[in-house]
C-alpha cells in the first residue's frame, strides 16, 4: 500500500504555479509588468498578510505563503539564472570594451551612493559601522527587476539599457567587499562594541577579500574554458536533450555555488557560466534550453520580494517611512544622474538610468539580516531598513515608467533644440514619408537610388539624429498634426507613403492628410484585414498587408521553383492581389 502523501509539502507551490498562471495574463492584458503583479501578489499572499490571518480564518492556509526560507532559497536561484542569460548575450571582448563604464562609472556610483547615504544615516545617530553597512546595502540595484524591465520593453541593447547593466555589473562585483566589511565590523561589535574598527584592519582586510575573489574568477575562467566546451560537445553527440538540459543545469548551479564557497554571490557566478558558454557553438540552443526555468523563478524571486513587506511595521512610522522612501529614491537617482552626465552621457540617458537604479535591490535582505545578526544593526533599524528597501523596490516597475517618459520627453526637447523639427524650404515634387523603421528605411533607399526626392517624417528624436547623420532628409515632428504636414510640404507632394508600426498613429495620420488635401495619393502599411479596412475607410489609396506581401512573396518563389514561367508567375499574384484587395475596399473582410 503506497504511503499516505502529506498535501502541505505541495501547497505553496501549487499557490505559486497558480498565482503565476493568474497573474502573466491579467497584467498582459492590462499592460502593466508582471514584475508589480508578482509583488503585489507576494504582498498579500505572504505571511505579514493573508498569513498573519490563517489563525482566525483557517481556510485561508490554503492559498497563503508562509514559509519565506524556503521562497528565498529557490528565488534566488531565479536571479542566478538571470544573470546567466545576461552573459550568454555577451563576451569577454564586449565586457572588456565595457570596462570604463563597469570599473568608472558603476564604482564610482557605488562608492558615492554608499558615502550619501551613510552621511544620512549617521546624521540619525546610527554609529559610523552600522551606517556604512546600511549605506552599502541600500547602494546597490535590483539587478532582477531592472533587467526584467529593460528586456520587457525591449531595450537592454540601447545606450540606457548598455549603461544601467554596466553599473548593476560593478555592484554585483561589489558584493565582495561589502561582505567583508560586514565581517570585520561584527568582529568588532563582538570585541567591543561598534565603532571600534580601524582603518588599517578594514584596508587590509579588504586587499585580502579582493585578492581571493579575483583568485577564485581567474580558476573558473580558467578551468571553464578547458572544459565547458569539450563536454558540451561530448553532451551533444548524445542527441538527448534532457541530458544537455541538465548539463547546462549543472553549469550554472555548480558555477554559482562556487563563487557563493569563495565569498562572491552566486548571481556573479551565473554571469560568469553565461560568459564561458556564450563564446562556444552552443549559445543559442542553451539560451532556448534556459527560458523557462529563468522566467518561473524570477517570478518566485518578484513573490518573496512582495512576501517581506510588514504593513503593521508600516503603519507604525507611516511618514518616516515614506519619508525614507523618497529622499533615498531622489538621493539615488541624483548621483546616478550627476555621474552618468560626467561620462558623456546624454540628459535623457542620465534620467532613463538615474530613475531605474534609484530602488534597492535584492542583496539589501543578505546584508541587513547578516548585520542584524552579528549585532551591528538594533532590530528596530533592521526591520525599518528592510522595508524602505522593500518600499523602494515595490516603486522599481513605477520608475522605469516614469524614466521611459521623462527621457522621451527630454529627448524632444533635444531634438527641437538641435532645429530637427525644422523641415526646411517646401520643394515641389517631394514625396512624403512617414517613419523611419525598418520598412521606411529600405523605401528610403530605393527612392535615393531611383533620384526620387523625398523627406522623412519621424516622432522617435533618436532615430531622426542618427538619420541626419547619415545624410537624410529626417525630421522630427507629429504626422497626424495638419499644420506640421503642410509645414513638410504636403500641398506640393506628388505622393505620402505611411510606414508606421503604431496602428493607430497610421490611421490619425491617413486622416489628418486627407482632411488637408483629397487627391494626393495615399500609400499605407497595413497589419493586417481589419487594420487594412480602416485604412480604405479613412481615404488611402493602396493598402500593403504585411502578412499577405509576404505570403505573395513566397508563392511566387514556390511557383518559379515548380517551372512557372516568370511573366504568368507576376500575373498570378497581380491577379490574386486584386482579388484579395476588393473586398476590403468595400469593408468586408474574408480572411
Amino acid at each position: 500500500m503506497a504511503a499516505a502523501t502529506d498535501p502541505g509539502i505541495y501547497r505553496e507551490t501549487l499557490v505559486f504555479l497558480g498565482t503565476a498562471g493568474v497573474i502573466i495574463p491579467l497584467m498582459a492584458r492590462l499592460r502593466i509588468s508582471p514584475v508589480l503583479g508578482f509583488l503585489v501578489a507576494g504582498l498579500v499572499l505572504g505571511p505579514y498578510s493573508l498569513g498573519r490571518l490563517q489563525d482566525d480564518w483557517s481556510w485561508l492556509s490554503v492559498i497563503a505563503i508562509t514559509s519565506q526560507d524556503a521562497v528565498d532559497r529557490l528565488a534566488e536561484f531565479g536571479v542566478a539564472f538571470l544573470l546567466f542569460t545576461i552573459g550568454l548575450h555577451l563576451s569577454f571582448d564586449r565586457l572588456w570594451t565595457m570596462r570604463r563604464m563597469v570599473f568608472g562609472f558603476g564604482m564610482l556610483q557605488v562608492v558615492v551612493t554608499t558615502a550619501a547615504i551613510s552621511a544620512v544615516t549617521l546624521a540619525f545617530g546610527n554609529p559610523l559601522d552600522a551606517s556604512l553597512v546600511i549605506g552599502a546595502c541600500l547602494a546597490l540595484s535590483s539587478t532582477a527587476i531592472v533587467l526584467q524591465l529593460l528586456a520587457e520593453q525591449k531595450r537592454l541593447t540601447s545606450v540606457a539599457g548598455r549603461s544601467i547593466f554596466s553599473v548593476l555589473l560593478a555592484q554585483d562585483l561589489a558584493v565582495v567587499p561589502i561582505l567583508f566589511l560586514i565581517v570585520v565590523f561584527g568582529n568588532a561589535v563582538a570585541e567591543g562594541g561598534t565603532g571600534k574598527v580601524t582603518a588599517a584592519a578594514v584596508s587590509a582586510g579588504l586587499g585580502l577579500a579582493l585578492v581571493q575573489a579575483g583568485a577564485a574568477v581567474a580558476l573558473i575562467i580558467g578551468f571553464g574554458r578547458l572544459i565547458l566546451r569539450p563536454l558540451f560537445r561530448l553532451v551533444a553527440r548524445t542527441h538527448q536533450r534532457e541530458l544537455f538540459m541538465a548539463t547546462v543545469l549543472f553549469t550554472v548551479v555548480g558555477i554559482s555555488l562556487l563563487t557563493h564557497v569563495a565569498g562572491m554571490s552566486m548571481a556573479l557566478g551565473a554571469f560568469l557560466a553565461g560568459l564561458l558558454l556564450s563564446e562556444t557553438e552552443f549559445r543559442r540552443q542553451v539560451e532556448v534550453d534556459i527560458e523557462p526555468f529563468k522566467g518561473m523563478l524570477l517570478g518566485l524571486f518578484f513573490i518573496s520580494v512582495g512576501m517581506r513587506i510588514d504593513l503593521a511595521e508600516v503603519s507604525r512610522a507611516p511618514v518616516m517611512l515614506v519619508a525614507s522612501i523618497v529622499g533615498m529614491t531622489m538621493l539615488k537617482a541624483l548621483v546616478v544622474v550627476v555621474l552618468a552626465r560626467l561620462f558623456k552621457l546624454s540628459l535623457p540617458v542620465s534620467i532613463e538610468a538615474g530613475l531605474l537604479l534609484a530602488g534597492g535591490g535584492e542583496f539589501a535582505f543578505l546584508v541587513l539580516s547578516m548585520a542584524g545578526n552579528s549585532g551591528l544593526l538594533k532590530p528596530d533599524v533592521e526591520q525599518f531598513m528592510l522595508l524602505v528597501a522593500s518600499g523602494t523596490m515595490f516603486l522599481t516597475p513605477f520608475l522605469a515608467k516614469l524614466g521611459a517618459h521623462a527621457g522621451v520627453r527630454a529627448r524632444r526637447a533635444a531634438a527641437i533644440n538641435h532645429g530637427y523639427d525644422e523641415p526646411g524650404p517646401i520643394e515641389p515634387g517631394r514625396t512624403i514619408v512617414i517613419g523611419y523603421g525598418r520598412v521606411g528605411r529600405i523605401i528610403c533607399d530605393i527612392l535615393s537610388k531611383q533620384n526620387k526626392p523625398f523627406i522623412v517624417i519621424e516622432r522617435d528624436p533618436d532615430i531622426v539624429a542618427k538619420g541626419r547623420k547619415a545624410g537624410r532628409d529626417l525630421v522630427y515632428g507629429d504626422a497626424t498634426l495638419r499644420a506640421f504636414l503642410r509645414k513638410c510640404g504636403l500641398a506640393e507632394a506628388p505622393a505620402v507613403v505611411v510606414t508606421m508600426h503604431d496602428p493607430i498613429a497610421a490611421e490619425y495620420s491617413v486622416a489628418a492628410i486627407r482632411a488637408e488635401r483629397a487627391d494626393v495619393p495615399v500609400i499605407v502599411r497595413a497589419r493586417d484585414a481589419q487594420h487594412a479596412v480602416r485604412l480604405f475607410a479613412l481615404g488611402a489609396n493602396e493598402v500593403v498587408r504585411e502578412v499577405l506581401e509576404a505570403s505573395f512573396e513566397i508563392a511566387s518563389t514556390v511557383l518559379q521553383t515548380l517551372g512557372v514561367p516568370v511573366g504568368k508567375v507576376v500575373a498570378i499574384i497581380h491577379d490574386e492581389r486584386d482579388l484579395r484587395k476588393k473586398p476590403l475596399r468595400e469593408g468586408v473582410i474574408t480572411d
